[in-house]
């Protein structure tokens, strides 16, 4: 494992963290009045989110928590599946059709609740028993979300700019203009 990237690489225990605090937010900017289009990107972000975080759960920290308390560790496993049961129903769904919101919302049910076991339970158990193999594990995690965001890039993109309030695109518009506008100033002026 590269030293820089073990250097720079929050801990595992921060990352998964900072991943539950990401998925909580998008869920909140969820809206049941917003545009379809609007609503399919929201869900599009945040169930890739959920897949990719589940995968450097399973394939990395689970193996490494898994000789500390295999109970949960085996409980929180089927709990990935029956999110990714609900993803691939989203995926599938109509954004106009009732159900589909029914499943966010079970969705996002099942989330919170894994959030919750993982955050009052498995991560303090981790600090206590992984210690400083929290950062190497953290790199390892790391590297791997690379690998699996990846090919994600182009779709993740659209799907944020989607989602994004037509308020924050004209702040951006605004901040531009008055960017090149004191630019042309101090060129001017030089």
């Amino acid at each position: 494992m590269s030293t820089l990237l073990t250097r720079i690489a929050p801990s595992a225990t921060d990352m998964i963290r900072a991943d539950h605090a990401r998925v909580l937010t998008t869920f909140h900017r969820y809206k049941l009045d917003d545009a379809p289009a609007t609503r399919r990107a929201l869900v599009a972000t945040m169930c890739l989110a959920i897949e990719v975080h589940a995968e450097l759960e399973e394939q990395i920290f689970y193996p490494a928590m898994g000789s500390v308390d295999t109970a949960l560790v085996g409980r929180l496993v089927p709990e990935h599946d029956r999110m990714r049961t609900l993803i691939g129903q989203l995926r599938s769904g109509d954004p106009a059709d009732p159900q589909y919101d029914q499943w966010l919302m079970e969705l996002m049910r099942e989330v919170m609740h894994h959030v919750a076991d993982e955050e009052t339970i498995l991560l303090p158990q981790a600090e206590r028993v992984l210690g400083e193999r929290l950062g190497e594990l953290g790199a390892r995690m790391m590297k791997r979300r690379i690998q699996l965001m990846a090919p994600h890039a182009g779709e993740l993109t659209r799907h944020k700019a989607r989602a994004m309030p037509m308020t924050n695109w004209l702040l951006a518009a605004g901040g531009l203009v008055a960017g090149v506008a004191l630019f042309r100033h101090v060129r001017r002026n030089v």
